[in-house]
């Protein structure tokens, strides 16, 4: 039987609120441990990643203030697969759209997400060596 998305993500994953500030979002990837969180509306449904680069690049280093900028005004390109997508497919699609974290969802709401810690528990060397080299040659 071949391994699906639920078999590659971390799960336990926290959303921040679309309405939460960036210095919110920033304490909570600090206290999880994380380079990235999963932006949820006020209906717990997926609306886009925020990343600890989005915080720098995209409100501090243009002058913003991160306790007034709100995770929904960062949220941009959802891209995600179903849990029961096959890891090719969830490859395939962080490929084509340079990701590196792909969140995973199961009836309309999020249940994990896949990073590139997770790619190398599951992948084998040669297969993850040649989606690092997809990833980061675009980058």
């Amino acid at each position: 039987m071949s391994e699906t998305a639920r078999d590659l993500m971390s799960s336990g994953v926290e959303c921040i609120p679309s309405h939460e500030t960036l210095d919110r979002a920033a304490q909570m990837m600090r206290d999880h441990g994380v380079g990235a969180l999963p932006i949820c509306g006020p209906d717990d449904r997926l609306q886009g990643i925020i990343t600890d680069r989005d915080i720098v690049v995209k409100c501090i280093a243009e002058g913003k203030d991160p306790s007034k900028v709100t995770a929904a005004d960062l949220a941009t390109g959802l891209v995600w697969v179903p849990a029961d997508a096959t890891v090719q497919e969830a490859l395939t699609r962080m490929q084509e759209n340079q990701i590196r974290r792909l969140p995973v969802i199961e009836d309309h709401r999020i249940i994990g997400m896949i990073s590139e810690a997770d790619l190398a528990k599951h992948l084998p060397d040669d297969q993850l060596a040649d989606f690092v080299h997809r990833i980061y040659a675009g980058a």
